[in-house]
């Protein structure tokens, strides 16, 4: 699946042909430097090496600092590796925002917002007294029992419970493509995706 790194701009809403309208989010796609070319003789799979976002040698190893001269390029802040790229590229080509067109419809995944440490209403929408289950007669927002007594003795795991909420790689999957905006780097697509706005995110078609 071929694709880019990217960085969620933040999200606005467009009008279609219809008067419709479609809310959509913004991320600069790329450009993406190739920093490695995996190749099955070497590594045992083909794939290709992207870096995104340049960062400051200050605050790169000296391996890094290597291995992206190899490239020609400066130190990147996010590398990501794609397979089944259609196209034959080597090592230092630039990837844009043009691999991408519109009408076709992609995978974003990102890490999603973290909402620190949450009740089960939060976390897993729990109803609560009055809703329509795992409330409690008297007390609001309480999980409820979480297992029997005598047999097993025990809670099973993947109870669902209070806990650290968000934080988490997540995908969604076939959102379209609504405008390429190649000089700008920048692609609107349909719909929400997850983090927050800056956060890098992975678009794969």
């Amino acid at each position: 699946m071929s694709g880019l790194i990217g960085k969620k701009i933040g999200m606005t809403s467009i009008f279609d042909e219809n008067g419709k309208n479609i809310p959509c989010t913004v991320i600069e796609a790329g450009p993406c430097v190739i920093t490695q070319v995996r190749t099955n003789e070497v590594d045992g799979y083909e794939a290709l090496q992207l870096g995104f976002d340049d960062k400051t040698e200050k605050h790169t190893t000296k391996a890094a600092l290597g291995h992206f001269k190899k490239a020609g390029t400066d130190a990147k802040k996010k590398v990501v590796e794609f397979k089944h790229f259609e196209t034959e590229y080597k090592l230092g080509d630039v990837l844009t925002v043009d691999v991408f067109t519109e009408g076709e419809f992609v995978d974003v995944q990102g890490v999603s917002k973290g909402k620190g440490f949450q009740g089960v209403v939060k976390r897993h929408g729990f109803g609560g007294v009055g809703q329509a289950t795992h409330g409690q007669h008297n007390r609001l927002r309480a999980p409820g029992s979480v297992g029997a007594s005598s047999y097993p003795s025990r809670v099973f795991k993947g109870m669902r419970m209070a806990g650290r909420t968000g934080g988490e790689n997540v995908t969604v999957q076939n959102l379209k493509v609504l405008k390429v905006v190649a000089d700008k780097n920048l692609l609107v697509i349909k719909g929400a995706i997850p983090g927050h706005k800056n956060s890098y995110v992975i678009i794969q078609k």
